[in-house]
């Protein structure tokens, strides 16, 4: 096992159980401690528990407790704790996994097959900086989620449907189809939309045109929805684009719009109907789940069919879950949308529970997030007030970054620094949007997000190259997977470096307890200062034991591997040199 803490709680479980059958299955609390190497809690907690005394729970769960070569010493401190001291050789063996592909990450078990919904933005649209969250921090949970080991399938749940289309399409009609998949193809998406939406509210004949568009594209007439296909693939290559550019992992098989579920949802209010779900309430067909209730307390309803018997939000994410559960048996729904679409969501959801599609042990959660603020405390736009394009955004920080790169490292020729420039501009706008708690805003602020100091993907990108440039410097190539590791802890800094890798696996689990992405970046700047110490007080080439050398070696490229290894799950790149 290499991560140590995880054996830790599964000895003094068994030790618990032991003390105790009725403990059977409790979780140990076990934390880091400044005065050990971790603090074992769970004596002060089970000990009220079971009306003992905690210190003499403590002083039992010592003589229960199996931990010979691992732990050098065992304490009972205080009112009930217990310090524990990792063995120094058991530690350095700790290592053993971590030249893996893996990481000594061990693999979810049962894996389970996970949808997620993310990025999600809207046909004859750009993207914008409000796309930004979603597509970040679905993209680094589905790394991280499928790097555990479960299959992961994404969706890419595009705004392709409704009204606006009758508008779009006319317009097409009215530039003509060269032109417009012309004007489309270069990005101008939203001067496409802005032009149809200028029609459509200054020329009545153009809305009545449009208006029975819709009704056409909605009846299924083939031309109509040639038309419509027209937009939407050249959408979907613009999308892409983006997606390439941000080393995105969505590809063209992830797209899977609104229109996907057209033909589903008269399949869905039939079965909520059959189930006596559906209560009819000012001519709308509504469900009224348990629980939600509006302003005055009254009932609140979630309306799967409107009065006019069109359809809205509400049934489509309805048929999208029933598809999600019952067509693709996934056991795990994750919704990666803003926190304002929370009470939405719950209601959809559960809709779904009460229609028995979402049952036990499967579920859905909604991986909220908040807002990109400027530093007015607003939401982020540009010096004249409007949304900040994506494109423009990425544009900006690799030229940002270009000019730090060419200050940084003029040893790097030309291509070399495009290169890097690229991959910082872009990692720095990842790493700042998913270093802090998803749930909080946060601030956009290119000169904090692109330094090489602090918690920054630029500062851990640094600390990766700094220790793969120690292999170049001594012209020796880094070990291979297959080379096995050979680490003898020296000196104080090679223990606390030790101690930081060996953490790796708990890091990147604890990513997929309440999809927190922000705890493995907190990981890898623990681990990227860690390194800096251990660079600073231990000699590597300049070693004076050949065995220390090599050993310090070894920690060196394990630490550029967990780092990289990191820095990918969070979707950013990992440059050799910098």
């Amino acid at each position: 096992m290499a991560d140590p803490q995880l054996l830790l709680r599964q000895r003094f479980a068994e030790a618990l159980e032991r003390i105790d059958p009725s403990l059977a299955g409790a979780d140990p609390v076990i934390r880091p401690s400044q005065h050990a190497d971790f603090q074992v809690n769970s004596a002060m907690a089970l000990g009220k528990r079971l009306g003992r005394n905690p210190r003499e729970l403590a002083d039992q769960l010592l003589a229960e407790v199996e931990l010979a070569g691992i732990a050098s010493q065992l304490e009972v401190a205080g009112p009930g704790f217990i310090n524990v001291t990792l063995d120094d050789a058991y530690l350095a063996g700790c290592l053993a996994d971590l030249r893996d592909p893996r990481r000594g990450v061990p693999a979810a078990e049962p894996a389970e097959r996970v949808v997620i919904d993310y990025s999600a933005p809207n046909v004859a649209k750009e993207m914008h900086v409000g796309h930004l969250r979603s597509t970040v921090i679905g993209d680094a949970l589905a790394r991280t989620l499928g790097f555990l080991g479960n299959e992961i399938i994404r969706h890419n749940h595009l705004g392709d449907w409704g009204t606006p289309f009758g508008m779009l399409i006319e317009h097409l009609l009215d530039l003509g189809e060269q032109e417009a998949a012309t004007e489309l193809s270069v990005g101008d998406l939203n001067g496409f939309y802005k032009q149809a939406r200028t029609k459509f509210d200054g020329d009545e004949a153009f809305a009545d045109r449009a208006r029975a568009r819709v009704v056409a594209l909605q009846a299924g007439d083939v031309e109509t929805l040639r038309l419509w296909r027209l937009l939407v693939d050249q959408s979907e290559l613009y999308f892409s684009s983006i997606y390439d550019r941000m080393g995105v992992t969505l590809t063209d098989t992830d797209y899977r719009g609104e229109s996907a579920y057209n033909e589903l949802l008269d399949g869905v209010v039939d079965e909520l109907r059959a189930k006596g779900l559906l209560v009819t309430d000012d001519g709308a067909e509504c469900v009224f789940p348990e629980g939600f209730v509006g302003r005055e307390g009254e009932p609140l309803p979630l309306i799967v069919r409107k009065r006019d018997g069109g359809y809205g939000y509400a049934a489509t994410d309805l048929a999208a879950i029933r598809f999600r559960m019952l067509d693709l048996d996934a056991t795990w729904l994750l919704y990666v949308v803003g926190a304002p679409q929370s009470e939405h969501l719950e209601m959809v959801f559960a809709v779904a529970r009460m229609a028995g599609w979402l049952e036990p042990p499967a579920r859905a959660e909604h991986v909220a997030f908040g807002s990109v603020l400027g530093d007015d405390g607003k939401i982020f736009r540009t010096r004249s007030g409007e949304t900040v394009k994506l494109a423009d955004l990425i544009d900006e920080a690799i030229g940002r970054a270009a000019e730090v790169v060419a200050t940084k490292s003029p040893h790097l020729d030309a291509t070399e620094q495009a290169e890097v420039a690229e991959a910082v501009g872009v990692g720095a706008i990842k790493y700042a949007d998913l270093s802090s708690d998803r749930v909080n805003d946060y601030v956009f602020d290119w000169d904090r997000m692109l330094s090489l100091q602090g918690n920054t993907a630029p500062y851990l990108q640094y600390a990766h190259a700094r220790a793969r440039s120690i292999f170049r410097k001594a012209d020796l190539e880094p070990p291979t997977a297959d080379q096995p590791v050979a680490v003898t802890i020296t000196h104080a800094a090679e223990r606390e470096l030790t101690k930081q890798l060996v953490a790796f696996a708990g890091a990147v689990a604890s990513v997929a307890d309440g999809m927190r992405p922000h705890r493995l970046c907190t990981y890898l700047f623990d681990l990227a200062q860690t390194y800096t110490a251990f660079y600073e007080q231990c000699p590597v080439l300049r070693a004076d034991d050949e065995a220390v050398r090599a050993s310090r070696l070894d920690l060196c490229d394990l630490t550029a591997g967990v780092l990289a290894q990191g820095l990918d799950l969070l979707g950013i790149e990992a440059p050799e040199r910098i």
